[in-house]
């Protein structure tokens, strides 16, 4: 069993109370169902999965220092302020070692956790709480690291309307948690597999000698009516090409500011302007100001810290 402080919501940003929800940029980056990616059944399978890789049940460990009906009391706390992710994954890792585990739940994804917090408080089995320890910690820290992050780069555009997204520069399997973990941090998601929408980038075009007219076209052909279209750019005669032909969304490729301002001016609002490459929490705020829409920052899902997290037994 599980139980929730009264009050609290799951889903948020960088502050107690607020609200994780999916995209609602309609035709673009599009995303079914809630903002948690997982159904119960597929919850269960990923952490029996992870359960397994871990050999839970030859913990030989546990198994040779701890009776098998000593029960013990647990409180899984952060380290560190961050946007917590990834409990629902944390909470089946306690359940499949052991279904009488009784857990509190204090704090839901998508919320800012101060230092010292508790996230989950068990009482179980504590054979099946160390067992899963490991796994339940895994998903926690590296989700609510993504999390974190994102909300840094969120706070760092504040009052600017540009939104922050992530990419497709994510780890093999994980792809829906991580994009999940962003939009708990304040973020927006970019498209989330190849099927999704039609971005002509400057390989594509490579294959044509270059030819962004004849690349939409081409795409156009193939894709029915409703399905976004973006083109890279990595120079104002290509924006301005792009804008003819009537992109939906066009990305700036390594501009410089002073090029993604005349980008701005150049489309006047005709096209979505997404700027990519050379973003950082140093950089971002700067590119926010020129007047793009979107920033798109890899380093959201390929190299974020982990959250410091931990789970403190009662002595």
């Amino acid at each position: 069993m599980i139980d929730s402080p009264k009050g609290t919501s799951s889903g948020g940003g960088g502050a107690k109370g607020r609200k994780a929800h999916p995209l609602a940029t309609a035709g673009f980056a599009r995303y079914d169902g809630h903002a948690y990616p997982f159904t119960q059944l597929e919850t269960l399978a990923r952490v029996r999965e992870a359960l397994a890789e871990d050999a839970a049940d030859d913990d030989i460990t546990t198994l040779a220092i701890v009776v098998s009906d000593r029960r013990s009391r647990a409180a899984l706390v952060t380290r560190r302020t961050g946007i917590i992710c990834g409990t629902a994954l944390a909470v089946e890792a306690f359940r499949q070692r052991d279904p009488n585990v009784v857990i509190r739940q204090d704090v839901h994804d998508g919320v800012c956790a101060d230092r010292g917090d508790t996230i989950l408080f068990l009482n179980g089995s504590a054979r099946g709480l160390l067992t899963a320890e490991r796994v339940a910690l895994n998903f926690m820290q590296r989700l609510s690291g993504i999390a974190t992050l994102t909300a840094q780069y969120v706070r760092a555009v504040e009052g600017t309307g540009a939104r922050i997204l992530d990419t497709r520069k994510t780890t093999p399997g994980w792809r829906s948690l991580e994009k999940y973990a962003v939009r708990c941090g304040g973020g927006m998601s970019h498209r989330t597999n190849l099927g999704q929408a039609i971005l002509i980038k400057d390989n594509h075009l490579a294959a044509l000698d270059g030819d962004i007219e004849l690349a939409v076209a081409r795409a156009r052909e193939m894709v029915p009516s409703g399905v976004p279209i973006e083109v890279e750019c990595d120079r104002l005669e290509q924006v301005d090409v792009a804008l003819r032909v009537r992109a939906d969304v066009i990305m700036l490729d390594n501009m410089s500011l002073h090029e993604m301002r005349e980008a701005v001016e150049l489309v006047q609002g005709r096209a979505v302007l997404e700027a990519s490459g050379g973003v950082n929490l140093q950089t971002v705020r700067g590119i926010a100001e020129t007047g793009v829409d979107w920033i798109s920052v890899g380093s959201l899902t390929h190299s974020p810290p982990a959250l410091d997290l931990a789970l403190d037994f009662d002595k």
